[in-house]
């Protein structure tokens, strides 16, 4: 099936590289049949809007879980802080209403569930498989590690893990989406698919 995504994603803030993104909507594309979707980080959107596409595409749900408060990186005196997200009122980042308009432009609210909330509380009570798991939440260890162990168990057997900003080098970026990639690995419940510059696809081995 070729897909033709709902808005230019260009008008959508975010750093989601293109490649990356169409290697996320193919994979939605070929297991959303399955089951439902999460995405752990959906900060404007723009990762949002690939894979809701698919899984619009499919008949299937979308989770998109965050708080919406930004990442450390995204934060006032950081390398990606869009002063756009400050809400002054709250004294904080606030990504909900750029997400909530990218969602009503892709014509993707009735395909995707937003969870504002932190990820290890939405973890605690989750019991829902996924066919397909996409992490690109907070980047500093405990929050990926916190990621990972919470929601990776309820990838269904045949379902994918993807994760974003892989990097083994440190000089190319931070380490925490690495390190859980590495467990992903050593953990015998997942096996790689393909790496697509940093996002790392793989699937949960058939037992």
């Amino acid at each position: 099936m070729v897909l033709t995504l709902p808005i230019d994603i260009t008008t959508v803030k975010g750093f989601m590289d293109p490649q990356e993104g169409a290697a996320l909507l193919q994979a939605a594309l070929d297991i959303s049949h399955l089951g439902p979707v999460m995405e752990i980080g959906s900060y404007c959107g723009k990762s949002t809007v690939y894979l809701g596409a698919a899984c619009k595409a499919r008949g299937a749900l979308l989770f998109a879980l965050d708080h919406h408060r930004g990442s450390e990186e995204n934060q006032p005196g950081w390398e990606h802080h869009d002063p756009d997200t400050w809400d002054t009122r709250a004294g904080a980042m606030d990504t909900m209403p750029f997400f909530r308009d990218t969602l009503r432009r892709a014509q993707l609210e009735d395909t995707v569930v937003a969870i504002v909330t932190k990820s290890r509380l939405a973890a605690r009570h989750w019991n829902m498989p996924l066919s397909m798991l996409f992490i690109d939440g907070g980047h500093a260890l405990d929050m990926a590690l916190a990621d990972y162990r919470g929601f990776s168990p309820h990838v269904m057997q045949g379902g994918i893990l993807a994760i974003h900003d892989i990097f083994p080098d440190p000089e190319d970026g931070g380490q925490a989406p690495y390190e859980i990639y590495k467990l992903a690995l050593a953990s015998g419940m997942f096996e790689e698919l393909a790496m697509v510059k940093s996002l790392g696809l793989l699937r949960r081995i058939l037992v």
